[in-house]
């Protein structure tokens, strides 16, 4: 019988703002839920009560302040990802879990079909197979081939975030945290986010995702967890 991919259990993260006199905020507190292998599991809710803060902290880019994260690592076996030392993090975000936040962040004057291409040369790839794998994905997020050897940075605010989508899905993580896919495209784009969940779930890929979306992606989504 199968296991969960993703265990989350008693997960809680306090903010303190140290300019506000120390005060502190816990926009996550006592979460649990379980993420099955090849789902589409979707997390909606209102702005602010802490969607992203779970990711990051799934991601390791927050560090939670209790509870329990497991993950189902193929190169390490069952990983409790809040107490993992930091090699071991960088080891399973290199190969088996991706994240895509919701702005796309790349170094300046380096080409959309490069930025595509790293993290498969980053898996082995040779230079010229990764630039071929990453010009028919871009092909597919509808991004015009003049703009291939351009920098994101100079692209709309909607090509910036299939130039995002495609980074994350074009690696093939086991598990894809997903924050807001939507945000930022048109109704055809945004239909280009559902074929692309699909398609990795086909291929065996876990997709986590936060969104307001719901009208987009809730029937995509094999299970949810709305946070009130």
């Amino acid at each position: 019988m199968s296991q969960p991919i993703l265990k989350v259990s008693g997960l809680t993260k306090t903010f303190v703002l140290h300019l506000i006199d120390g005060r502190s905020i816990t926009p996550v507190a006592d979460l649990a839920f379980d993420v099955w292998p090849a789902q589409h599991f979707l997390i909606s809710g209102r702005s602010g009560i802490g969607k992203t803060s779970i990711l990051k902290c799934i991601y390791r880019s927050y560090l939670a302040s209790a509870g329990e994260i497991w993950f189902d690592s193929l190169l390490a076996g069952p990983i409790e990802l809040i107490h993992a030392d930091e090699s071991t993090i960088l080891r399973v975000r290199e190969r088996e879990i991706g994240y895509c936040a919701q702005f796309l962040r790349v170094l300046p004057r380096i080409a959309a079909l490069d930025i595509l291409a790293e993290p498969l040369m980053r898996q082995g790839a040779t230079r010229q197979a990764a630039r071929d794998e990453a010009a028919a994905w871009l092909q597919r997020l509808g991004i015009a081939e003049p703009l291939w050897h351009a920098s994101p940075v100079t692209f709309s605010g909607g090509e910036q975030q299939r130039i995002n989508l495609g980074r994350a899905f074009i690696a093939a993580p086991r598990l894809l945290l997903l924050d807001e896919p939507t945000a930022s495209l048109d109704g055809a784009s945004r239909q280009v986010v559902v074929q692309l969940i699909d398609d990795a779930r086909r291929r065996g890929i876990t997709v986590l995702t936060v969104s307001h979306d719901l009208d987009t992606l809730l029937p995509s989504a094999d299970a949810r967890l709305h946070l009130a």
